[in-house]
């Protein structure tokens, strides 16, 4: 497996793992599980964006 593989690899997991993560805020009954649930999902999407463009070549992080 090459890196890039790899990394395409991580990126769908990290999606995968926030999608997951959303479903489950929509169905947390408590609103602060639910809040947390949500910043997490964000926060996992965010990653994966950013490493996203770092694979495709974009030497920058975003901010």
């Amino acid at each position: 497996m090459t890196m890039a593989d790899e990394t395409h690899r991580h990126i769908r997991q990290l999606r995968a793992q926030a999608q997951k993560l959303a479903a489950d805020a929509e169905h947390a009954a408590n609103a602060a599980e639910r809040t947390r649930l949500q910043h997490r999902a964000q926060q996992l999407e965010s990653d994966s964006d950013q490493e996203s463009m770092m694979a495709a070549g974009d030497i920058y992080p975003a901010q």
